[in-house]
């Protein structure tokens, strides 16, 4: 074996060959989707992705000789600290061969630079923030990841924890099959609940895509409240907000999201997605491959093959003064609905802190059971 170098990425030709690397990690993978890799350049880009605009991240490579072995991330989110009130460091785009040394020399490196900014913990993975795609595959590697969700090979984990880090969260994701809850549950509960809201002068409506900016403000405040007092939550800056909306326009469903409004006023929403992962993966992005062709086979295996059987609930939130009343069922009972009728046959509920009951009992209740779970982990520095 070639001696080992950790060298800082920095220039865009490093950092593109930093983005590439997963391609070799995965190559002989049969559920690991690829990523479009202009978006992967554009996610961290400093100038381009806003959430550099409070925080500051380097990345780094493993060498052997000229050959990539690993890649990691570590960066400083300095909202989050603010938020939360603590003062951690995180790692993020932790990827490497079956090559332990390679593995714990790329999590010394980012210790090093997170002791020196000054944290007293390191945490992740994350890239970049709960906003985003984080945690690391502890179970269920025997499938592939649904939309902006993660996925790794299983020896990711025991090097992690080789290397001194523990659990810090566990994020689970449901699985639920869509013709069951219909039958076991939907009726009811659409009977039940739309009573219950029609007392409260509380309705529910789809997506307007004909007047999406002014939808993205309404969703944008609430979203900040409904999920304030989560673990490990950040609130989204506007620019951030701006930009996941724009991101996620051409691929949402109006007929798989729901706002709930009391006198005009939003109170809840449900953002669901179809699971583009599936033809994605189909498609099969690649670097070196042209963008046009890539998109071409994506609507293909999307629109004409119609090669989407999965549905992920991706956000789902009601303001405090407003749960308990039925509106999270009603959304569940509507998607479900809609997802039906559209030939999506299974559904996914992610993710889901472990310690929270408000949102897992309820899913429980329905029918779903935790399929897969994906981990924060920690070490003190």
């Amino acid at each position: 074996m070639k001696p080992l170098a950790i060298k800082p990425v920095d220039t865009l030709e490093e950092r593109k060959a930093f983005l590439k690397f997963p391609w070799k990690v995965y190559q002989n993978d049969p559920y690991w989707v690829p990523p479009i890799f202009s978006e992967r350049v554009h996610f961290t880009d400093p100038q381009k992705n806003p959430f550099f605009e409070h925080a500051e991240a380097q990345l780094y490579l493993a060498l052997r000789g000229e050959e990539i072995v690993g890649t990691i991330a570590a960066f400083s989110n300095h909202l989050h600290n603010e938020y939360q009130d603590e003062n951690v460091g995180f790692f993020g785009f932790f990827e490497v061969l079956e090559d332990f040394e390679a593995a714990e020399a790329l999590f010394r490196t980012a210790e090093k630079w997170t002791r020196e900014h000054g944290h007293i913990a390191l945490r992740g993975p994350a890239q970049w923030s709960t906003n985003d795609e984080c945690g690391l595959l502890v179970d269920g590697f025997n499938d592939s990841p649904r939309i902006l969700m993660t996925y790794n090979p299983p020896y990711y984990m025991e090097y992690i924890e080789r290397l001194g880090y523990s659990y810090a969260r566990d994020l689970w994701a449901y699985e639920l099959a869509v013709a069951d809850f219909m039958k076991i549950a939907g009726e009811r509960l659409d009977r039940l609940t739309t009573k219950i809201l029609a007392r409260k002068n509380i309705t529910i409506r789809k997506l307007d895509m004909k007047h999406f900016d002014e939808e993205v403000d309404k969703v944008k405040l609430l979203y900040n409240e409904a999920w304030s007092k989560n673990w490990g939550f950040i609130p989204m800056t506007d620019p951030e907000f701006d930009q996941l909306a724009d991101e996620l326009h051409d691929i949402i469903d109006p007929d798989l999201v729901y706002i709930a409004e009391k006198d005009g006023n939003t109170v809840g929403f449900s953002l669901s997605l179809p699971d583009l992962n599936e033809p994605l993966r189909l498609a099969y992005p690649r670097p070196d491959t042209p963008e046009w062709w890539v998109m071409a086979k994506l609507v293909w295996h999307w629109k004409i093959r119609r090669q989407v059987t999965w549905v992920r609930v991706f956000a789902l939130g009601v303001i405090p003064e407003y749960r308990k009343l039925g509106i999270d069922a009603l959304f569940y009972y509507k998607t479900a609905q809609a997802a039906l009728k559209k030939g999506m046959k299974m559904g996914e509920m992610s993710w889901i802190l472990d310690n929270n009951d408000k949102m897992n009992r309820p899913i429980i209740a329905l029918g779903g059971k935790v399929y897969k779970t994906y981990r924060y982990y920690e070490k003190g520095l």
